[in-house]
């Protein structure tokens, strides 16, 4: 069960981010899946595909590489890396161009090979500083 479990989490971040594979979300969410999100409670497969949709839009190049996994019972937590460029409009600021590269770490719980329940951690606001000091703003 707990390397079935660290395979589906690694899978949902190639296909749902790297691949976009819009299916994988619907297929591995439950859905009453809870994400636990900067800010915000993600509830369900279709809000997630909102939120998803947006950061997509804001860098439609991202990629993420998942660089270390930790796996018990129904726990997977995964260390990654996000590369892009904030092409379109993201967190409010006008398309920079800038290049983006930052760390973070997800910790999700699947239950019957599915996620229940996931938490994102990662610096969204010095993200946002340095989108907003690319504008100039």
């Amino acid at each position: 069960m707990i390397e079935r479990n660290r395979s589906l989490a690694r899978r949902w971040f190639e296909e749902v981010w790297n691949r976009r594979l819009a299916a994988t979300v619907d297929e591995l969410l439950a859905p009453e899946a809870v994400g636990h999100m900067e800010g915000v409670e993600v509830v369900g497969p279709t809000v997630f595909h909102k939120v998803r949709s947006a950061l997509l839009v804001a860098f439609p190049d991202l990629q993420i590489t998942v660089e270390d996994t930790v796996a018990e019972g129904d726990n997977v937590v995964l260390r990654w890396r996000a590369t892009g460029t904030h092409l379109g409009e993201g967190f409010g600021i006008r398309a920079t161009r800038a290049a983006i590269d930052f760390r973070g770490m997800t910790w999700q719980r699947i239950v019957g090979g599915r996620i229940v329940e996931g938490w994102d951690a990662w610096n969204q606001g010095a993200l946002i500083e340095r989108l907003r000091a690319a504008t100039g703003e």
